[in-house]
């Protein structure tokens, strides 16, 4: 069971791509590239996640300033641009509360990116784009 929530990550990815505009962070978002078609589907030409994703991998889709998890939907709130990293402010909800989750992001590489979390424990998580 996963103590760091992977949509929270991805609201990283959407105040990189305000941020900087070289990076276009929207789109599919995984962290084990082999499970892509297991985790996100396309319906009527838009992201989404298949009837079972939570059961393969962590996912997150990423359009404009929101993120969706399988569980959580976010919207970044404030993000910064310290040098080597992103840090992010986002609200988050998983339908019954809202709360303020703070997450840093590193762009790896074109399609990768690395998150990390202080709290409640520290974590980082490599997550790769899919192919969609």
């Amino acid at each position: 069971m996963r103590t760091f929530n992977p949509l929270v990550l991805l609201v990283l990815l959407v105040a990189q791509s305000a941020s900087t505009q070289a990076a276009d962070l929207s789109g599919a978002w995984t962290d084990d590239a082999d499970a892509c078609a297991k985790v996100f589907t396309k319906k009527n030409n838009k992201l989404a996640f298949t009837g079972d994703a939570d059961l393969h991998a962590g996912g997150l889709i990423v359009q404009g300033r929101q993120i969706t998890g399988t569980f959580q939907k976010c919207t970044v709130k404030s993000f910064r641009d310290d040098g080597s990293n992103l840090k992010v402010i986002a609200a988050c909800s998983d339908g019954v509360a809202v709360s303020d989750v703070a997450f840093d992001v590193k762009i790896t590489g074109e399609n990768t990116i690395t998150l990390s979390s202080k709290e409640p424990v520290p974590v980082e998580m490599l997550y790769v784009r899919c192919p969609m």
